[in-house]
């Protein structure tokens, strides 16, 4: 999800019928938001019409960069068809306020819904309470939504609502860990600045160096590429490997050393996206690549490492890896997926086959832990503590090559830090804000992200004024 990155098409808000006759629209000027989720990332989406007809469509983070298009209408139906990426969107009004259909890019056809009104609005935010939890939770159809906030000198403040697991009658509690998808790539970069102080890494070794005997095939685009591409997604490499060979890793691996420098050798045999350093895109195979060059560098594997040098020195006593819980249990909350042709919502406890991705996808989204702990790890960098030197929470927090993401977290105009994150079974976002000295998260365990999403981001936003 990325910060305004925009592109102009014109649109016809009425369109013409067989006998050229104006077809009739509804009102659809103004801000229609939804998200796009795809292979375990999330693109979430503004698209804007303006009264005049001119539609803008911004992605709101981490993602590729969508360019122009042309967009069409016709009776209760929109068209947008845009040229790179080759892509389309239909969708069809459902009511004055809800717009659903399907983004088609190459063989893949995925539903893409938008609702109108503009997430993230400058209107004025109440603060979170109990009560209003509920009835985010209830808009949302998530089994369950919490959400925390603590500000600099204050006590960490946490909201919850509903259920571990739908139907079960178990009410999640404050205490109750989350998986936290792509917000760990913020957690990986932290423990790259921890051990490149230690002297152990340096920020600006390089794939071929230290993956070079492994990744024979190594395209010779990637042999320079370093942490500091890597971690703020400028070193060119696609966002996943194809889906057919992604499906064949292992879900539950207690060392998954073995098979992520498998996966790093196909993903640095890939065809780049572009030159490092001046091409943006969105990379979960860019934070893997980085997992194994630690593992090759200090010969233990990422888990291992975050474990002993950032959980423990940081005292994330619930920090794990994977969905949380016991295997099959509702002992915390279950991660929750849309069944087949609209069946409600299916849970995939621990141990389901495919309750989390590939254990390979660690460095890149496979933490899980408690608000508490999380607001602990949010503080840390809202607090520039002495977990780290100044200059290199400077850097964690600095876009390296320009642009608007630093390493593992997107700058937004107003200087705060924001990211989300999803494994398709849960939808997490968080923001530390520097300048107000609050941090916050909010979170569902459900991955419908286009249908979570808005009341997840509007419970982050009550969170932080909460405190």
């Amino acid at each position: 999800m990325l910060k305004r990155r925009h592109f102009q098409t014109g649109m016809a808000l009425a369109g013409l019928t067989a006998s050229g006759a104006r077809a009739a629209m509804p009102d659809v000027a103004g801000d229609w938001t939804g998200a796009l989720n795809v292979n375990g990332g999330t693109l979430r989406l503004r698209l804007h019409i303006a009264p005049n007809g001119s539609v803008s469509l911004t992605g709101m983070g981490p993602g590729g960069v969508l360019t122009d298009g042309q967009v069409t209408a016709s009776g209760e139906q929109i068209v947008m068809n845009f040229r790179a990426p080759k892509a389309a969107f239909t969708g069809e009004f459902n009511g004055r306020d809800r717009l659903e259909g399907t983004w088609r890019q190459g063989p893949s056809n995925v539903p893409l819904n938008l609702t109108r009104g503009a997430a993230g609005a400058s209107d004025a935010v109440p603060p979170m309470t109990l009560e209003r939890i509920a009835v985010l939770r209830a808009q949302s159809g998530s089994p369950a939504l919490a959400a925390a906030s603590m500000r600099t000198g204050g006590p960490p403040i946490v909201w919850s609502s509903g259920e571990r697991r739908a139907g079960s009658g178990m009410p999640v509690d404050n205490g109750d860990s989350w998986h936290l998808g792509s917000v760990t790539m913020s957690v990986t970069a932290t423990l790259v600045a921890r051990l490149a102080e230690a002297g152990a890494i340096g920020w600006d070794d390089t794939a071929g160096a230290l993956l070079g005997a492994a990744a024979p095939a190594m395209h010779p685009s990637y042999r320079g590429v370093t942490f500091r591409h890597l971690l703020s997604h400028r070193s060119g490499l696609p966002r996943n490997l194809p889906l057919a060979q992604f499906k064949l890793y292992a879900r539950d691996l207690s060392d998954p050393r073995e098979e992520r420098r498998e996966y790093t050798r196909q993903a640095l045999a890939m065809e780049p996206l572009g030159p490092p350093a001046a091409t943006y895109a969105y990379s979960n195979s860019g934070y893997i690549v980085a997992g194994a060059m630690l593992e090759a560098r200090l010969g233990a594997s990422w888990e291992a490492l975050i474990a002993a040098h950032l959980f423990q020195p940081l005292g994330l006593g619930s920090a794990g890896f994977g969905a949380p819980g016991r295997k099959g249990g509702t002992d915390q909350p279950v991660g929750h997926a849309m069944g087949e042709a609209g069946g409600g919502l299916v849970p995939f406890p621990p141990g389901a086959g495919i309750g989390d991705n590939p254990a390979v996808m660690g460095p890149a989204g496979r933490i899980h832990m408690n608000l508490h702990d999380l607001l602990r790890y949010l503080g840390a960098h809202r607090d520039r503590s002495g977990f780290l030197r100044l200059e290199s929470w400077a850097t964690l927090q600095t876009p390296p090559f320009g642009g608007n993401y630093a390493m593992g977290w997107i700058v937004r105009d107003d200087g705060s830090l924001w990211h989300d994150g999803s494994n398709t079974l849960w939808y997490a976002e968080i923001l530390c804000d520097r300048s107000r000295g609050v941090v916050a998260a909010a979170v569902a365990n459900d991955g419908y992200v286009d249908k979570v999403a808005p009341a997840v981001a509007r419970a982050l936003r009550e969170a932080a004024a909460g405190v």
